[in-house]
């Protein structure tokens, strides 16, 4: 039904761009191959011993027929599924349609993207792919694109941010990757020394060089010292080879769309931390890092995973970086943190000197720990609830402590603060809370 314009004629209908569905790149079912193989590698490791007499049972020529089934199955399924793979990037949202005997649509509205970010895998980088993985509001786990060209991948990644931040449809794909400037770049030599210098380091090597040999002069047992050493291991090698490989080359830089995160030596990846989006922020300083002066920034973001800003750095290049993601913060120094009153020793003897508290126009500040420093910055129009905590012990002495609830549904606390003071603090902090959320900007993409 059309309606006349006051020229009597009739204005044309306005027609719906159609909706191109696209394919993932033609090496995905390489990957998606390996599905089958997996299944068979998980029941061997389920079930070792029937796995070994099974193929102890096996000769050379059944062998060789399953091979031949197998192979050719596993191509046929990584194909299968790739071609009933698609995806679309409409109006308002971006589809995403998978599923080769139960299907599962996806549709994720652009306004709700708050990060997406690129990775590539070792093999990946040499086939010259990558993968997209999207960040969305109230999503508990992030939704994946794999395997994209990298140049579509990037391409893909600068339009849905620029739809999200408003651009019309027509216009995103000339905006382009919005461009970035470094702000931070981690030297591998200062990153191999810090993580030289974390106790956590050294504590899970300790661990895997005296556990398993203790465990064989208690057991005997060959089983039982491998099921013990090999996570022990694996443990030592992810805190210092694997976090080395992970955090190399590590790159902050500052974009209209968030702060860029560059890192990885063998698995490369991109990722964004949303403007507005940051939680909490802390600042950790282990003790063999103070003299050197460096700290580790770590992030609390609502509805992603990213958590490491910076993995080391001296604290006032650190400090400037945290006044990017919180814009009007400043952290506050050491001695503008007040401590708990002295009997606080009685609830928890000696460590209650590691507990600090400063309050300032901007953020809610707590510090915890004596060796290994932390220090939490919650933004007031970031609190979702306060609370005061008081134990039977606490009471005692009268002490109390404040806890902060956020929106990423992590929790900073005031520990051992006088109990007069965190009452006081409770019936404040809800106050800043609730002008901080009224006078806070609107959380916006390439503002």
């Amino acid at each position: 039904m059309t309606t006349p314009g006051l020229d009597g004629g009739v204005p044309e209908l306005r027609a719906k761009a159609p909706v191109i569905e696209r394919r993932l790149h033609p090496v995905t079912p390489l990957r998606r191959a390996w599905a089958p193989v997996a299944v068979l590698i998980g029941w061997a490791v389920h079930d070792p011993d029937q796995a070994q007499r099974q193929l102890t049972r096996l000769t050379t020529t059944t062998l060789l027929i399953a091979l031949a089934v197998l192979v050719p199955a596993a191509a046929l399924y990584g194909f299968l599924t790739w071609w009933a793979t698609h995806f679309a990037v409409t109006e308002s949202e971006l589809r995403i349609r998978t599923g080769l005997v139960f299907r599962r649509t996806v549709h994720i509205r652009l306004e709700r993207i708050q990060a997406v970010d690129v990775t590539q895998p070792l093999l990946a980088r040499v086939a010259g792919v990558a993968k997209l993985k999207l960040d969305v509001i109230g999503a508990d786990k992030k939704d994946e694109l794999a395997f994209l060209g990298e140049r579509e991948a990037r391409a893909l990644r600068a339009e849905l941010l620029a739809r999200a931040a408003g651009f019309a449809p027509e216009t995103a794909h000339e905006v382009g990757e919005a461009p970035a400037r470094e702000l931070l770049r981690t030297p591998p030599r200062d990153l191999a020394i810090a993580l030289a210098l974390t106790g956590a380091t050294w504590g899970a090597l300790v661990a895997a060089l005296v556990v398993p040999p203790v465990l064989w002069f208690a057991t005997h047992s060959l089983w039982t010292v491998l099921a013990t050493g090999v996570p022990l291991l694996g443990a030592a090698g992810a805190s210092s080879v694997g976090r080395f490989v992970g955090e190399y080359d590590w790159t902050v830089g500052e974009s209209p769309d968030g702060l860029r995160i560059d890192h990885g030596l063998l698995d490369r990846t991109h990722e964004t931390v949303p403007p507005g989006r940051v939680q909490t922020v802390r600042i950790v300083q282990p003790l063999l890092w103070r003299r050197r002066g460096w700290v580790r920034v770590e992030l609390d973001v609502a509805g992603s995973s990213n958590s490491v800003l910076v993995p080391v750095a001296p604290r006032a290049v650190a400090e400037a970086v945290v006044a990017r993601v919180l814009p009007g913060v400043t952290v506050p120094p050491p001695d503008a943190l007040s401590g708990p009153p002295r009997r606080a020793g009685r609830c928890v003897p000696l460590w209650w000197r590691g507990y600090g508290l400063a309050v300032t126009d901007a953020v809610f500040a707590s510090r915890e720990g004596l060796l290994r420093r932390s220090l939490a910055l919650v933004p007031h129009a970031k609190v979702q609830s306060v609370r005061l905590a008081q134990g039977p012990w606490e009471r005692l002495w009268r002490l109390a402590d404040v806890h902060v609830d956020t929106g990423a549904g992590k929790t900073v606390t005031a520990r051992l603060r006088d109990a007069e003071e965190a009452a006081e603090l409770l019936r404040s902090q809800a106050e800043r809370s609730r002008t901080g959320r009224r006078d806070a900007l609107p959380d916006r993409w390439m503002a």
